[in-house]
């Protein structure tokens, strides 16, 4: 057997690992529905970068709830956390887009620029407060 299999399951088992995978597979979403809307379709970028964000929410919510961090916490409380950060992420990312553009970068450099930038703070705030399977009250233990 190889050896980089129990290295992969090794990396594998570690939240962030799988956050920076499963936020491979939804940039990649992300991006796609970005240039299909403005470059295929030809919708403003301004209209076409918060669209394509936000219609990548269900993917990225589920994913990252489901494998990323196998969260146990209701489901509810944690959308409605994941939406606040949606609704953050969705104007800071907007405003990261327009600004490279705008500067001669590209709305592509722009949109990995932004990429980053939420990617850090977001691993952060999943894994402590939209995920976090809240600690038990005294009268549950």
């Amino acid at each position: 057997m190889p050896r980089s299999v129990p290295l992969l399951s090794a990396l594998w088992g570690h939240s962030a690992f799988r956050y920076l995978a499963v936020g491979g597979f939804c940039f990649v979403v992300d991006v796609g529905l970005l240039w299909l809307a403005h470059d295929l379709l030809g919708v403003p970028l301004t209209v076409a970068t918060p669209l394509a964000f936000l219609a990548s929410f269900a993917v990225t919510y589920t994913t990252q709830r489901l494998i990323a961090f196998a969260s146990e916490s209701k489901v509810v409380p944690s959308v409605a956390r994941y939406t606040l950060l949606v609704v953050f992420n969705t104007l800071a990312t907007t405003g990261i887009v327009w600004l490279m553009d705008t500067t001669g970068a590209g709305w592509l450099a722009g949109k990995v620029v932004a990429v980053v930038a939420t990617t850090i703070w977001n691993y952060f705030a999943y894994r402590y407060w939209v995920f976090a399977t809240p600690a038990p009250r005294s009268s549950d233990v």
